[in-house]
């Protein structure tokens, strides 16, 4: 990474900036105080941008949603968003999805579920939630922590949605996004929307294992910064500050 030719910071939010659906900390708030002085802010997420934008409590910053089906600038006059992309692609058959999201229940043995077999977003995304849409908080959190159980079937997944891009989500599913949408497709075309190089974007980023959101970055040529423990952020952005 070259330092002096970075001029856009983005990052991803939960267990980057703040804990999983948290608001930002005044010490986490006063980083990126500083990081703005000297760079253009980017959060690029895997939700939707108004509740990306609630979640930060109206920090004025630009927001990339849904892997780049959605992507919104901060107006400092209304202290809004505007959104300027809200891409939603239609689900062509769900009935064939319902298929192969049961053909893996059988395969590895989660027929067991609670609620829908399938949630559908209005985005054109989906979650295939293991222990169904309406599993008790507890059990999907204490399910696969270390997501060792998801990253074995994880390639059968991949291979059976191959008509999406697949990762491992939350505590208990795997999200999925309509081809080429992920992160590093939404950090591309801002460059290209912006006249800028890869060399230009440093991104920071926690979940860049197998399956993680923030993995297509991490393998590309983008400048990356990973981060294990988001209460480490001050500390590993002082690179960008010296």
């Amino acid at each position: 990474m070259d330092i002096n030719k970075i001029k856009v910071v983005a990052m991803d939010l939960d267990g980057t900036l703040t804990q999983h659906k948290q608001a930002l900390d005044k010490a986490h708030k006063d980083v990126l105080n500083a990081l703005g002085k000297k760079y253009k802010l980017l959060m690029a997420g895997a939700g939707q941008v108004m509740r990306i934008f609630n979640q930060m409590e109206h920090y004025p910053i630009d927001i990339i949603g849904n892997y780049g089906l959605q992507f919104g600038v901060y107006n400092k006059e209304t202290k809004n968003m505007d959104i300027l992309r809200d891409e939603q692609i239609a689900t062509a058959d769900k009935e064939d999805i319902e298929k192969r999201v049961t053909y893996l229940r059988e395969k590895y043995g989660y027929t067991e579920f609670a609620g829908d077999n399938v949630e559908y977003h209005p985005s054109g995304c989906l979650t295939f939630p293991l222990l169904g849409t309406k599993a008790k908080s507890e059990d999907k959190l204490s399910f696969d922590p270390d997501r060792v159980k998801r990253r074995k079937i994880y390639d059968d997944v991949v291979n059976t949605f191959s008509d999406y891009v697949v990762f491992v989500g939350g505590s208990s599913s795997f999200d999925m996004a309509p081809k080429p949408y992920n992160k590093y497709y939404a950090l591309d075309l801002y460059c290209k929307e912006n006249n800028l190089s890869h060399d230009n974007v440093v991104y920071i980023g926690d979940d860049y294992g197998l399956g993680g959101n923030d993995e297509s970055v991490y393998k590309s040529d983008f400048p990356y910064l990973t981060i294990d423990d988001y209460r480490d952020f001050p500390e590993i952005v002082k690179v960008l500050l010296d």
